[in-house]
């Protein structure tokens, strides 16, 4: 398990992790542009990956101008591995070293995402459009 920068080479497979995953999924793929993806890693934020014998498995990007997590999802084939966990970690360690600004993410209610949140020490504060709304603050992070 290798776990690293995304660069933009990686965007084909990322997109396909993100497709294929079974809970918070695209009502059309085609809402998530490759461009998209080029943005948030080039201009808006920053991403990593995790890669098994070349293979993305898992990837997250965060939203340094929303303050947000854009994405943060792995192959379902890959699940309960720590996959999540560590790209969730590396993306809050490398965050809150640029800025206190909270961070906040939305996802899903009554799925999987939304527990694994809650038991990773994110604050649920309302609601965003139909998910739930979380965040996370730089002193709750240092605190966990």
């Amino acid at each position: 398990m290798i776990f690293r920068e995304a660069k933009i080479d990686d965007i084909s497979q990322i997109q396909v992790v993100r497709n294929s995953v079974k809970e918070n999924m695209l009502s059309n793929p085609n809402l998530v542009t490759d461009e998209d993806c080029k943005v948030y890693l080039t201009e808006r934020g920053k991403g990593w990956v995790c890669e098994i014998k070349n293979e993305i498995v898992g990837f997250a990007i965060v939203d340094m101008i929303e303050n947000n997590i854009w994405a943060l999802f792995v192959n379902p084939e890959f699940e309960n591995q720590g996959i999540g966990k560590q790209l969730h970690n590396m993306m809050l360690n490398w965050y809150f070293q640029q800025t206190q600004t909270p961070v906040w993410l939305g996802t899903a209610p009554n799925t999987r995402a939304e527990e694994f949140y809650k038991l990773s020490g994110w604050k649920e504060i309302g609601t965003h459009g139909k998910e739930v709304k979380f965040q996370m603050t730089s002193v709750d992070w240092e605190n966990l």
